[in-house]
């Protein structure tokens, strides 16, 4: 394994997380590993100095809205940076997006998942392979609250580990090459996800405005009479579709909100 005194000095701070490609069916090989596709926010924690800081992927604070996830990562060493996923865990300990909606009062079925360690005492692992990378994390990081856990992963044909998901009534898998750099802000095609749960039937019950017209939409569904959040959608759109999607929607708005569990309810960020 690489030496971390012979690897880059950087400081620590916020990085865009990788993406992963979405892809209609697994690679073989020996190449790959695989871990479980986790229904959450992606995350990215920042520790410099005492002060440790809870990004979302747009490096929103989330540290008033998690602080029992914020807190305990300050058992972080200084000057490091690791990549995760909030899940909220349901009653058979699945990851479930719904339950994550009502973080309030839900707050004791949440917790992080680090799945990468990206910046460790100032040292830069991004040209690291991806398993020195998690071998690193698994080996030097001690949090020792139970709610910070150390995503794993398994090496399996991919037949068995999408049996294994779809028999667990999981979302998906997420592969990953065992060399891949960390590259940020960029999907490669070095971390792939696909999908394995059944469809579900999504209303657009608001949308953000942005440059041209549109920048996102807000999915939901109904739940009884209840419009439940679900996502914001930004991908898929071309500067002339977002302009005509906005016109569309824009006579439609109103002045109430549709969802009941909306997380971010100012009229600044959604209509």
């Amino acid at each position: 394994m690489t030496g971390l005194s012979s690897l880059p000095k950087i400081e620590a701070s916020f990085i865009e997380p990788m993406d992963c490609l979405p892809v209609f069916s697994l690679p073989e090989g020996p190449a790959w590993v695989w871990e479980i596709k986790l229904d959450g926010y992606r995350s990215v924690a920042v520790k410099t100095g005492r002060a440790v800081t809870l990004f979302s992927r747009r490096r929103k604070s989330l540290n008033r809205q998690f602080p029992y996830i914020a807190e305990p990562l300050g058992d972080l060493p200084t000057d490091t940076v690791v990549d995760g996923e909030l899940v909220a865990l349901d009653d058979s300990g699945r990851p479930s997006f719904n339950l994550l909606q009502n973080f309030r009062s839900e707050a004791s079925r949440i917790h992080y998942y680090i799945f990468d360690l990206v910046c460790f005492k100032g040292r830069d692992l991004k040209k690291l392979p991806f398993v020195e990378r998690r071998e690193l994390l698994k080996s030097f990081l001690a949090i020792r609250s139970q709610r910070i856990r150390i995503s794993d992963y398994v090496e399996a044909a991919p037949g068995d580990i999408l049996a294994a998901v779809r028999k667990q009534g999981l979302e998906g898998v997420i592969g990953k090459r065992k060399d891949s750099f960390y590259e940020q802000g960029k999907r490669t095609g070095s971390w792939i996800k696909h999908r394995v749960n059944q469809g579900q039937e999504l209303v657009i019950g608001g949308y953000i405005p942005g440059p041209h017209g549109l920048d996102s939409i807000i999915l939901g569904y109904y739940r009884g009479k209840e419009l439940i959040y679900v996502a914001r959608v930004r991908n898929g759109f071309v500067p002339a579709s977002r302009q005509q999607v906005f016109e569309k929607l824009a006579p439609l708005v109103r002045a109430k909100c549709p969802f009941v569990n909306l997380p971010e309810k100012e009229r600044s960020r959604w209509r």
